[in-house]
């Protein structure tokens, strides 16, 4: 704790001489960086341990503190730089990016095995080193350069990729939730219903009483002779009468 706390006090007696051109342009680089990349707002390489992180956090933090740095924007990049750090050091987060970045790797490792078939050269030289030729172009600059942009390409495409997953969850779960308000809807329409059904029974049963007073009923105890069919001369039985009791 100690040591970071001495690291700290250097820093600040560092950048208290720092112009503030100096200040501004760091404001400008950090703001101009791709935003899904966190390492590219903390200037460090995709190799860079925790402590490679904490530690330039502290440097670039104190030298756009918004306390320090006039640039309107200072507040805007200090934030990118807190999100950044954060994001690096949670290990799925950062383990996400790097796994991009092998992806990167080996799409441009693909491609130039492409072109070294085709110069013999080349192709010889780095079989002669057993791999050190290769070792040795991506620690060049060239291939440091190349190695960003297709992170930059592949970071882009997954980011896509996810906010359209996102989108199609999202539209799931809005068609879930009008199919769980319609069935809710549906239910209390039903309650409604019963409710004002039963709420007219004793009128129904009021009515049903009343007709049966008033019915088209015969008396109780009275007779009514039966209704004879018609005869069918067509036919030879007798029809019989049909009882209408």
């Amino acid at each position: 704790m100690g040591e970071a706390e001495n690291e700290d006090d250097l820093l600040k007696s560092f950048f208290a001489e720092v112009s503030e051109v100096e200040r501004d342009n760091e404001v400008a680089r950090i703001l101009s960086c791709f935003k899904l990349n966190a390492f590219e707002h903390l200037n460090l390489p995709f190799g860079a341990s925790p402590e490679d992180i904490k530690r330039q956090y502290r440097k670039l933090s104190l030298l756009v503190h918004p306390d320090k740095c006039k640039h309107p924007q200072a507040k805007e990049a200090f934030g990118a730089l807190a999100k950044a750090q954060q994001l690096l050091l949670d290990p799925e987060e950062r383990q996400y990016i790097l796994n991009q970045v092998n992806a990167a790797k080996d799409e441009l490792r693909a491609k130039r095995k492409k072109l070294l078939k085709k110069d013999n050269a080349s192709k010889i030289k780095s079989l002669v080193d057993e791999g050190k030729y290769e070792h040795l172009y991506e620690q060049s600059e060239e291939f440091q350069q190349q190695l960003k942009l297709k992170v930059r390409e592949i970071l882009t495409e997954q980011e896509w990729r996810r906010r359209k997953m996102q989108m199609r969850i999202s539209e799931e779960e809005g068609r879930l939730k009008k199919e769980e308000e319609e069935t809710k809807e549906m239910w209390k329409r039903k309650r409604e219903h019963e409710e004002q059904w039963e709420g007219t029974r004793e009128k129904r049963v009021s009515s049903w009483r009343d007709f049966m007073k008033t019915g088209k009923k015969g008396k109780k105890g009275e007779i009514r002779p039966p209704k004879m069919k018609t005869e069918d001369p067509n036919k030879s039985y007798v029809q019989r009468p049909v009882n209408r009791g």
